[in-house]
């Protein structure tokens, strides 16, 4: 459980450059591209403060992610991303008083459920199981024992 820290990090810092988006596009009004250049427009929106400030969090989200990703398998960390869409909605709500209903506030809860249950999967964020064994030496264990036993699988 100990890069548990940088995997909420990556959250939290997915959701705030969501919620930084969102406020830079709604600082910048409805967008059209009608009689201007598409791409001095796409320039004048990704440089305006709040979405470079965004861009700029989500580098450093997946930089944190990437970090998580050479730690612990994508199976178990992938998941925990999928909190990043509880904490949009919730700072959405009290930031930009978003609607937080009934649906929304269930599959907030199936999500924290599902994630839970991710992380109670039965393996440590070092890559072994409950026993202690990784999986680089359960591998070599499983090909040692098809070697002497002349079975190919």
């Amino acid at each position: 459980m100990k890069y548990i820290v940088f995997i909420l990090f990556t959250v939290m810092t997915n959701a705030a450059a969501q919620l930084m988006l969102k406020q830079g596009m709604m600082s910048l009004g409805p967008i059209s591209f009608e009689g201007t250049n598409p791409l001095l427009k796409l320039l004048q929106i990704v440089f305006s403060p709040w979405v470079f400030l965004g861009l700029c969090t989500f580098v450093i989200s997946m930089a944190s992610h990437l970090y998580v990703l050479s730690k612990v398998e994508l199976s178990f960390a992938y998941p925990f991303l999928s909190l990043a869409y509880v904490a949009v909605a919730i700072f959405a709500y009290f930031i930009f008083r978003e609607d937080l209903n009934g649906w929304r506030i269930a599959g907030i809860a199936f999500i924290c459920i599902g994630t839970v249950l991710i992380a109670q999967s039965g393996r440590d964020l070092g890559g072994r199981d409950l026993s202690g064994h990784g999986h680089d030496e359960e591998t070599a264990s499983l090909s040692s024992d098809k070697i002497h036993s002349g079975i190919v699988r």
